[in-house]
């Protein structure tokens, strides 16, 4: 295979959370800190898409932060087409990098400015870049790229709040796809809207990259978005990655047990009479981590291995798998 265009290596990001000084002197706490990210690793080959799924908190958002270089990475490095982003950005070649790559936000009714019109929102990458000659030119950019992503050109006088959450949510990939990247991070980008539109938006970020080759590192707690948009599943627990899979593979023979447990959690539309298990248990506080696998409290496999030693992620059977159970073969 070719090389990936991004490579995520040993990624680590750890937040101080302590209370002001003076509080911590009077009552006697030490520091506190938040590993959100936790020595995740993984890659994306050009023109694919990696999904990455887990419960809220579990650190899906943060990782799509640091790499597009909005966090600073604590340890580790991210590679986007051979070179570290980190020291790109840090130098001359910064402004070439974030042409390249691209972010899509959540919340579409907070990402947009209320008070620029969308012709103005759409051109400002575009101005910024020196990608434009004179205001003809940017109207001309700004109709092509509404109209790639559905909306009327003539939508570029209007304002955000004359547009639904859809049509918002098409407003900030029609932005993000001006410089024409080649690798765009989605964060939850349809977790605000209705699923009749979600199903909307999906099919045309999935036209987008058939037309353009775009790569997609795809952020979800949803596993039905996952499953219509994804060629790769990165499950996420507590700040670590416990299984990487091909998303066919994943959704057949789920091998840990945290990926089983999202897996029978969802509602069974076929009615072929088998049972639905809602998730056991709940998140650990993340300032206190369980010991050895932090999944362990709420699985069903756990055993004293479980709760001393940290598994790693291996390869196993093709599928990358952090969990002693598989590795031991007691998952069955």
């Amino acid at each position: 295979m070719s090389a990936p265009l991004v490579e995520v290596v040993d990624l680590a990001k750890v937040f101080d959370v302590s209370p002001p000084w003076l509080n911590r002197v009077v009552e006697r706490k030490p520091k506190a800190f938040v590993h959100a990210v936790d020595g995740v690793s993984f890659a994306i080959q050009r023109g694919k898409t990696l999904a990455l799924v887990g419960e809220s908190g579990c650190g899906k958002s943060t990782v799509a932060r640091l790499l597009v270089g909005l966090y600073a990475a604590t340890q580790g490095r991210v590679d986007f087409d051979g070179e570290d982003i980190a020291k790109t950005l840090a130098g001359p070649g910064a402004l070439k990098l974030r042409r390249r790559m691209q972010m899509i936000f959540q919340d579409p009714y907070a990402s947009l400015n209320p008070r620029w019109k969308v012709l103005d929102i759409v051109a400002e990458p575009l101005r910024e870049h020196g990608l434009l000659k004179g205001d003809a030119e940017a109207r001309q950019r700004v109709g092509e790229l509404l109209s790639s992503v559905g909306l009327n050109p003539a939508d570029a006088d209007k304002f955000p709040h004359q547009f639904s959450g859809g049509q918002r949510q098409r407003i900030s990939i029609a932005r993000a796809l001006a410089t024409q990247p080649e690798f765009l991070v989605c964060d939850e980008p349809t977790s605000a809207l209705d699923v009749s539109v979600q199903a909307q938006v999906l099919n045309i970020m999935k036209d987008l990259q058939r037309q353009r080759g775009l790569t997609y590192l795809f952020i979800s707690h949803n596993l039905a978005v996952v499953r219509h948009v994804a060629d790769q599943v990165g499950v996420m627990y507590l700040g670590r990655l416990v299984e990487v899979a091909d998303k066919a593979d994943l959704f057949a023979r789920p091998r840990h047990p945290y990926t089983r447990m999202l897996l029978d959690a969802i509602p069974d539309i076929h009615m072929s009479g088998r049972a639905r298990t809602p998730v056991q248990g709940e998140v650990p506080n993340p300032l206190n981590p369980p010991s050895g696998c932090s999944f362990h409290p709420r699985c069903p496999l756990a055993n004293a291995r479980c709760k001393a030693e940290r598994p790693m992620l291996l390869d196993i059977q093709g599928v990358r798998v952090a969990c002693h159970a598989v590795e031991e073969g007691r998952a069955g």
